[in-house]
């Protein structure tokens, strides 16, 4: 990307002291194994909505109970991690982030689709240009496939640069013998089963920027090279999809959409700068707030300014901004768009009260568990004018769930007059484990959940506006069933996921063939 002014840092210079000796306070509550923040006294809920958003700052979280944040034993060391990342550049452009709401704004007036997708956990080891370049190919193609079977355009987001926290069910976990840490990503600690290893360690954190600011810099080379290129589509590897059907299918596609696209450049209607890259975008799960307080920069924007492509280096000059009128607001400069989990979305906690100062497009996560009283709250408390797109709701509910638990919801969401985003993310509920205690996925079972998720919003009158899959460009055994007909006894064999099992290379292009024909009858 090309240089840009440095954002102002969450705090400013005069406050930084400050804001390392608020960090200090953090304490453990004798009866709880997660870090907390020292509580201040809150005058209740009677204040206004509008009171209550003028108290809001990047580090008023801190108020609040934050759960799933790791346990680090030195504080001081954790606050000279955050400030030094305080004043790192950011990763990502508030223009970015602005051209992202755009779309999404799109996608609610049902004129797009979101395809989001990656790893469940991206590790460190990952950051390499093989593994960069196999990760975006897949969304790339599965992107072309939607394209073709709905006849709408794809928001492209991937689980990438900065996916490399993981909620935990529990905080700790005994192995051999040894209570020690859970693994909680490489941003945290270290997967290998040493209790020493898994102590989390602030150092990580400022680890995890570098590493996903080099992967965020290979991507934006490749989404502005010949490697986006639809023309290339034919070039671009199928040597995971054994199935001679389906690679013929796939052929079939690219070559109908390479003709289209020659038609429409005889005509005039195409050129190389329109068809030469993509825009892709980055997420992540908002999950260290120590992390994501660091990333928060108070931007200047202009009212009236037009967002530029992901990549440009387009800007609008301070005397534009001048004589347009501007204002400063927050957003998190770590990533795109990012998503609260199942396991932090309490109304009450931090995790609500960060995310909702922050121009960002947010995800929430629904699980079976949640209430439709509490859905409205929710989006209301994050999203108070009710902007299109502003909210994506990525539902998770089991393929068995979803006719008992979505129906209330969207109703709920529509009788408030909320303009949310729907989408699904149906690997998460189908999660089981083998006879010897291997995390797996049925492949048809995440068929199912999205094929149930289409069809309840169909009798709702409301519309799938797309998916969130976890899966990889590389050809794993992780995920059975699909193309490749795996099963249980077939999982050893290229098991790489230190977390939760993804879809593979070959599973993921026969989801999308499915997902295209699903949506393009939606």
């Amino acid at each position: 990307p090309s240089p840009r002014p440095p954002s102002s840092p969450p705090h400013p210079p005069s406050n930084r002291a400050a804001a390392g000796e608020e960090r200090a306070r953090t304490i453990i509550k004798p009866d709880s194994p997660l870090s907390l923040p020292l509580p201040k006294k809150r005058t209740g809920r009677a204040m206004s909505q509008k009171q209550d958003a003028k108290a809001w700052s990047p580090s008023s979280w801190r108020g609040h109970e934050a759960k799933q944040q790791p346990l680090y034993p030195e504080k001081k060391a954790l606050a000279e991690c955050t400030d030094k990342i305080a004043t790192l550049p950011p990763l990502v452009d508030a223009q970015e982030v602005k051209r992202l709401r755009k779309l999404l704004r799109e996608v609610h007036n049902g004129n797009m689709l979101i395809l989001q997708g990656g790893d469940c956990a991206e590790s460190f080891s990952d950051c390499t240009q093989d593994i960069i370049k196999v990760k975006l190919r897949i969304l790339l193609q599965m992107s072309l496939v939607l394209i073709w079977g709905s006849r709408k355009p794809v928001v492209r987001i991937g689980r990438i640069a900065g996916q490399y926290g993981k909620p935990r069910s529990s905080p700790t976990e005994t192995v051999n013998g040894v209570e020690m840490a859970s693994f909680k990503g490489d941003n945290v600690n270290q997967l290998a089963a040493d209790k020493e290893a898994r102590t989390p360690d602030p150092a990580r954190l400022l680890e995890g920027y570098f590493r996903s600011a080099a992967t965020l810099n290979y991507i934006r080379a490749l989404t502005n090279s010949g490697f986006a290129d639809l023309e290339n589509a034919e070039h671009w590897e199928l040597e995971f999809i054994k199935d001679k059907k389906l690679r013929e299918a796939y052929e079939s596609i690219t070559q109908r959409l390479l003709s289209s696209l020659d038609f429409l450049r005889v005509c005039g209607g195409a050129n190389q700068s329109a068809t030469g890259g993509v825009e892709f975008f980055t997420s992540h799960e908002g999950l260290v707030l120590d992390y994501e307080e660091a990333m928060t920069r108070k931007e200047q924007t202009a009212f009236n300014e037009k967002a530029p492509n992901v990549g440009s280096s387009t800007k609008a000059s301070g005397a534009e901004i001048a004589k347009e009128g501007s204002e400063s607001k927050f957003f998190n400069l770590g990533a795109h768009f990012l998503w609260i989990g199942n396991r932090t979305r309490q109304i009450d906690g931090a995790h609500i009260e960060y995310f909702r100062g922050l121009e960002n497009p947010i995800g929430v996560k629904v699980g079976p568990k949640m209430k439709p009283k509490e859905l409205v709250k929710l989006i209301q408390t994050l999203d108070p004018s009710n902007e299109p797109g502003k909210i994506t709701l990525i539902t998770r509910f089991g393929y068995k769930n979803v006719e008992s638990c979505l129906p209330t919801l969207v109703k709920a969401v529509k009788a408030a007059g909320l303009k949310v985003n729907w989408i699904c993310d149906p690997c998460h509920g189908q999660t089981r484990k083998t006879s010897n205690g291997t995390k797996t996925r049925d492949f048809s079972e995440i068929l199912l959940e999205l094929q149930n998720t289409a069809k309840v919003h169909k009798e709702c009158g409301t519309n799938l506006n797309g998916v969130h899959f976890e899966m990889t460009g590389e050809d794993v055994t992780e995920c059975v069933g699909g193309p490749q007909e795996l099963q249980d006894e077939h999982l050893h064999l290229n098991y790489t996921s230190s977390c939760d099992p993804r879809l593979n290379y070959a599973q993921s292009m026969e989801m999308s063939f499915r997902l295209a024909k699903l949506l393009g009858g939606n």
